[in-house]
């Protein structure tokens, strides 16, 4: 680690709504504010969210194909004094996210990063489902394949509690049928649309 100096910017991790603005918090527009730069997925949607709470600022688009590629030039920007802040299209950062390099990078060159919390459409679902929440292991989306995705629940028959998952709308009815095969038994909620006005 480099030794963090007195000139050293700041990353800030923004979690944003999943789908509804009202759950915007107030530390969200003041750091989009405070920031030199804001870092984001989409540059168009995150236009919208500034619009609507009326700022402005560049963007650097930071997508998956992207931001390893440059996570080293936002890190020298952040050890000249900038502030970042980094936001996903929905949700909190890294969980899921391609944000997760750019906070690798940050604490690999010891600059301060800060999240500012946000929603979270994983804890959302799982405390909609009505599903116990005692324990809970979050394991994002599972392989496109249907072999893979069966054998990567098989490695997961072991882990208690709830077993949550992404998956985009044109493979849930495979990855449920993959489910079924491997876990005949379980209760199996479906969250979509979390937060918004035909949610389900």
């Amino acid at each position: 680690m480099t030794q963090n100096s007195a000139h050293t910017g700041k990353l800030y991790v923004v979690g944003t709504p999943i789908g509804n603005l009202g759950d915007l918090s107030p530390r969200v527009g003041e750091t989009f504010a405070a920031a030199d730069v804001i870092c984001c997925e989409d540059t168009r949607v995150t236009s919208k969210l500034l619009m609507h709470l009326g700022i402005s600022k560049p963007l650097v688009r930071c997508d998956e194909n992207v931001i390893a590629s440059r996570a080293a030039g936002l890190v020298d920007r952040l050890l000249t004094g900038e502030t970042l802040a980094f936001a996903s299209d929905a949700g909190m950062p890294s969980v899921s996210d391609p944000g997760q390099a750019l906070v690798e990078a940050a604490r690999e060159a010891d600059v301060p990063v800060e999240v500012i919390p946000g929603p979270s459409a994983c804890v959302t679902a799982l405390v909609s489902s009505g599903i116990s929440c005692e324990h809970f292991f979050f394991e994002g989306f599972l392989g496109r394949k249907h072999g893979d995705r069966v054998r990567r629940l098989q490695r997961l028959a072991v882990v208690p509690g709830a077993l949550i998952f992404y998956e985009s709308p044109h493979r849930i009815v495979a990855t449920l049928e993959a489910v079924a095969e491997v876990f005949p038994q379980r209760e199996v909620a479906v969250c979509r649309e979390l937060t918004k006005l035909h949610e389900e």
